[in-house]
């Protein structure tokens, strides 16, 4: 029995006779286009119908590359972002670290105005950092005994007065500050030369004028320098300025605080005197007088010389005197000369002649000597 497939599947000519068919009217139409462009208007109306389908067929292919360039230039736009804001970091700290230079230039230029000023011979130096006790108002500064610092030089800065060497090392050397409850100097107001001492307060910062009178002429705004009255610092250098003034009309002192002038918390350079202002010496010291034995009494006073025939009769009797000077214990007092015979006629008027030595030995001489027993 001869098999042959249902009506269904019956698919006529072979596909190599189909495929030749449309291959010679594929040439014709090519052909007949190339030299009578008359397929121009059919390709236009394809193309034009065609185009929304070619567009949804390329949508996915345009959504993968889509977000394969979102990812991309996301990634590229943080690497940049960070690279800007490193950039902008290194540009501030350059930034500051060129406003500290210029600062710290402008300081310095500061202090070596100052230092052309000043009358004794000074030296730079660097605040390292603050000492470690909480309860003073010190800085360490990188000068030593290496650098010929010794204790008691002055630290100042191109405003004022900033303290005093209190400890030396060999490469460093601790300055307490005018602040410090352990630190006075005498100062004097610069508009009327009043004197007083400043002390200084502590935490607050502060300096205090104590023991000033509550009339005393003190007015807020008064610069207050140095007196030069220690020896340590030079007269004339600006200290604090007067803040607050407090006249007690109970008490028998005025309060007056005073703010100092040294940039102490802003500056990082400063100037120490290496010498201090020369003073006159001192007077010796005055040896105590001993007392001499037998002379803790006191003299008598010597009576006026008496007038008249009172005044003769004591200077006839001058042998009364020693015996008077003669008590022990009492400062020999001589009794006063006779005076001439002549003044003593001349002042008593009919008295008689005073006799002189003369004529007083004539009669001794003239007695007869009495005979030895």
């Amino acid at each position: 029995m001869e098999y042959s497939p249902p009506p269904l599947f019956k698919q006529g000519a072979s596909a190599r006779v189909k495929m030749m068919v449309f291959a010679c009217i594929s040439i014709a139409l090519l052909l007949v286009d190339s030299h009578m462009r008359v397929l121009a208007m059919v390709r236009t109306a394809a193309a034009t119908v065609l185009y929304p389908l070619q567009m949804a067929a390329l949508l996915p292919r345009d959504a993968i590359y889509g977000v394969g360039d979102y990812f991309s230039t996301l990634s590229s736009l943080e690497k940049q972002v960070r690279e800007l804001k490193t950039q902008q970091i290194v540009s501030s700290q350059a930034l500051q670290q060129a406003q500290l230079q210029a600062a710290e230039n402008a300081q310095l230029r500061k202090l070596m105005d100052a230092r052309q000023q000043l009358p004794v011979k000074s030296q730079l130096a660097e605040v390292l950092y603050d000492a470690r006790d909480v309860n003073s108002r010190k800085i360490i500064l990188d000068r030593g005994t290496r650098n010929d610092v010794v204790l008691g030089l002055p630290v100042i800065d191109n405003q004022g007065v900033v303290g005093q060497v209190t400890r030396v090392f060999p490469f460093t050397s601790e300055v307490t500050l005018l602040s410090d409850k352990e630190q006075a100097i005498p100062v004097q107001l610069l508009r009327n030369g009043l004197r007083s001492v400043a002390y200084g307060r502590g935490k607050s910062g502060n300096l205090e004028l104590r023991f000033t009178a509550p009339n005393a002429d003190i007015q807020v705004g008064d610069i207050v320098v140095t007196s030069g009255l220690d020896g340590v610092y030079p007269a004339g250098l600006a200290v604090a300025r007067v803040t607050q003034v407090e006249n007690s009309a109970g008490g028998s002192f005025g309060g007056v605080i005073c703010q100092p002038l040294a940039g102490i918390q802003n500056n990082t350079q400063l100037l120490i005197l290496m010498s201090t202002p020369e003073m006159p010496p001192r007077p010796p010291d005055e040896t105590p007088r001993q007392p001499r034995k037998g002379n803790n009494k006191m003299a008598p006073i010597k009576e006026p010389p008496k007038e008249g025939a009172e005044g003769q009769a004591a200077a006839a009797t001058p042998a009364a005197a020693p015996a008077a000077n003669g008590a022990p214990g009492l400062i020999p007092v001589l009794p006063p000369p006779p005076k001439p015979a002549a003044a003593a006629a001349a002042a008593t008027p009919g008295a008689a002649p005073a006799t002189t030595p003369a004529e007083q030995a004539a009669p001794a001489a003239n007695k007869p000597k009495e005979p030895a027993r």
